[in-house]
């Protein structure tokens, strides 16, 4: 993995006390934060995990200059590459995703997922910090689809039924890339000519808004998980897709957050 000095270091979980600094991470933002629940958070030791957690390669994002003590986690991301899935064992987007189009492509997969970050550092680099780092990981592992559940915050489809219709319409993944969700709710809920798109894309949440710059696409259908309190889309990335503009793009705010550092 990479470092940024002097404030950020990203690397990946090795031991147990990183896995549950990071549990702790998501514990704050999903649960205290964005209100969700599940069989597998710990509310006394507050921590927010499951049972896929021992299997994936956990991204972590660490701040070596935070007041209250240097090297606390602030940013995490949760991996697992098509290989490294134990035998019989889901896809954590398989309970609420047909990924079937993406399992039979023969292309090298990568699920994403558990993304979050401090509130102190949205909206600032550390986010660019994970993103660069997940690059190197995808370059490492030579990833040809990087996939994944992206959130809206609630579960009342009338609140984002805009963006919900402006994803459907605009970045629907092709068929052959088109995951289908298990309890379908409608995406198409707007004509495309009633789409008020500036109001789509506010109501849409930074990490996807982050997905479809880099050419990312959706699958049919949203899915309404209510234990996390969310209405899940499923993301698709081809990166043998992305055009050289996005990655220009990605590859000049690299260089213009190095000369910040």
């Amino acid at each position: 993995m990479t470092q940024a000095p002097p404030q950020f270091e990203t690397r990946l979980a090795r031991s147990e006390t990183d896995l549950l600094a990071l549990q702790h991470l998501r514990y704050t933002v999903f649960v205290e934060e964005l209100g969700g629940a599940g069989a597998g958070v710990d509310h006394a030791a507050k921590l927010e995990r499951d049972a896929f957690d021992p299997h994936f390669d956990h991204l972590m994002l660490i701040d070596n200059a935070r007041p209250e003590g240097a090297g606390q986690v602030v940013g995490a991301y949760r991996l697992m590459r098509c290989e490294a899935l134990p035998d019989a064992m889901p896809f954590y987007s398989e309970g609420e995703y047909d990924i079937s189009p993406l399992r039979t492509s023969g292309r090298r997969l990568l699920e994403l997922g558990r993304s979050c970050l401090h509130r102190d550092y949205r909206g600032g680099a550390a986010m660019f910090h994970l993103w660069q780092a997940l690059s190197d990981y995808v370059a490492e592992h030579r990833i040809e689809i990087l996939f994944g559940v992206a959130s809206f915050h609630g579960t009342d489809v009338g609140k984002v039924a805009q963006s919900l219709s402006y994803l459907h319409h605009a970045h629907l993944a092709p068929p052959e890339l088109r995951p289908r969700a298990k309890v379908y709710q409608r995406m198409n809920l707007v004509d495309p000519d009633e789409i008020d798109r500036p109001k789509a894309m506010k109501d849409t949440p930074a990490l996807i808004k982050a997905y479809l710059r880099l050419g990312g696409v959706v699958g049919d259908g949203a899915f309404i998980d209510r234990e996390f309190n969310t209405i899940d889309v499923c993301l698709v990335m081809d990166a043998a897709r992305m055009s050289q503009k996005h990655r220009d793009i990605y590859a000049r705010k690299r260089g213009s957050q190095k000369d910040k550092q």
